[in-house]
């Protein structure tokens, strides 16, 4: 794919004239990271936003005490570090190569004269900030109100209506940090896989997982159903 094909087939720049991508394209830098390289710490200063072209992009935040809570991880298609683009402030999280990928990167400045001359390109940005908005509210009601079966039956749910095979799909990150996304530990994520398992609620191998009773795990994610003690 070229890099107008790239920006083409980014959602955020759906519905753009081929002059606007073509306007984009000339601002737009490539960069490349090795998995584990920082892309951005919390705190620098917010100089543009990030379109994952291909590999995958882990935000998160660090307590005080060093201990990490995921926010996001981004995959192809996805932009990230937007926020300062509209603040000017710095950026508010860490962005982290979850894999090997390979980035367009929009200088802040080029990209609000881009703006300036056609307002109709904030359009879409406000919709995806929206969206993104919408995202963090689930997320704190989900660690804030939900016990962890709630939240780790949300997500399985999720994972199950974005894979082309509802029922038998892949875990898209590691447990270590799916049970920071979920706000636990490791080992209480394995204590309550094992339960929904020998509760005849899902069947897990490896990173490999088959939903059996769809039903209840909605009850239990949107109702708050208890698992059993036993």
């Amino acid at each position: 794919m070229t890099l107008l094909d790239h920006i083409v087939a980014t959602p955020l720049f759906e519905g753009l004239s081929r002059r606007q991508h073509e306007a984009l394209t000339r601002i737009a830098v490539n960069r490349s990271y090795k998995k584990g390289q920082t892309v951005f710490s919390e705190g620098d200063k917010g100089e543009g936003f990030y379109v994952i072209m291909s590999g995958r992009v882990k935000i998160f935040k660090l307590s005080p005490e060093g201990k990490e809570q995921i926010l996001h991880v981004m995959d192809r298609g996805q932009i990230f570090g937007e926020v300062p683009v509209f603040t000017g402030k710095e950026y508010p999280a860490y962005a982290e190569a979850y894999t090997n990928c390979s980035l367009l990167f929009f200088p802040k400045d080029l990209f609000t004269g881009l703006i300036r001359k056609d307002p109709s390109l904030s359009l879409n940005m406000l919709a995806l900030l929206s969206q993104r908005l919408r995202r963090f509210t689930t997320l704190i009601e989900d660690l804030s109100l939900k016990g962890v079966p709630g939240r780790l039956a949300a997500y399985l749910l999720h994972l199950s209506n974005k894979s082309s095979n509802r029922e038998h799909f892949e875990l898209d990150i590691s447990k270590g940090q799916l049970a920071s996304i979920l706000g636990t530990i490791p080992e209480t994520l394995s204590r309550v896989l094992g339960k929904m398992a020998k509760q005849g609620l899902i069947r897990s191998k490896g990173s490999h997982l088959t939903i059996l009773d769809r039903a209840t795990l909605e009850l239990i994610a949107v109702k708050g159903k208890k698992l059993d003690n036993s």
